[in-house]
C-alpha cells in the first residue's frame, strides 16, 4: 500500500507501508523510513496513526538536513524454509 503525505511547504510523498493484522490489532511500518513504526486497535487507526509517525519523521529528516528518497517499489514475496 502506498500513503501520500504532506510534507514541507505543501510538498507531497509517496511511501509504501506494510499492515499486519494480529490478535492484539494492527501493526504498521513504513520501509523506506527505517525505524518508522506504529500500531492501532483497527485498520483506520493504525493508517491514521502512521501517517503521523510518517510525517514527524520527515520533519526529523529535513531538520537535520538530510534528503529523503521516495521508495515507490516494495517487493512483497514468501520465504520457504525447513528447519
Amino acid at each position: 500500500m502506498l500513503i501520500k503525505i504532506g510534507g514541507e511547504r505543501g510538498k507531497v510523498y509517496t511511501l509504501p507501508i506494510i499492515v499486519e493484522k494480529d490478535e492484539k490489532g494492527y501493526f504498521v511500518y513504513c520501509p523506506a523510513l527505517q525505524g518508522c513504526y506504529t500500531q492501532g486497535d483497527t485498520y483506520e487507526e493504525a493508517l491514521e496513526n502512521i501517517k503521523d509517525a510518517v510525517r514527524l519523521h520527515i520533519e526529523d529528516i529535513i531538520e537535520s538536513g538530510e534528503e529523503i528518497s521516495e521508495a515507490s517499489n516494495v517487493s512483497l514475496t514468501t520465504l520457504e524454509i525447513e528447519v
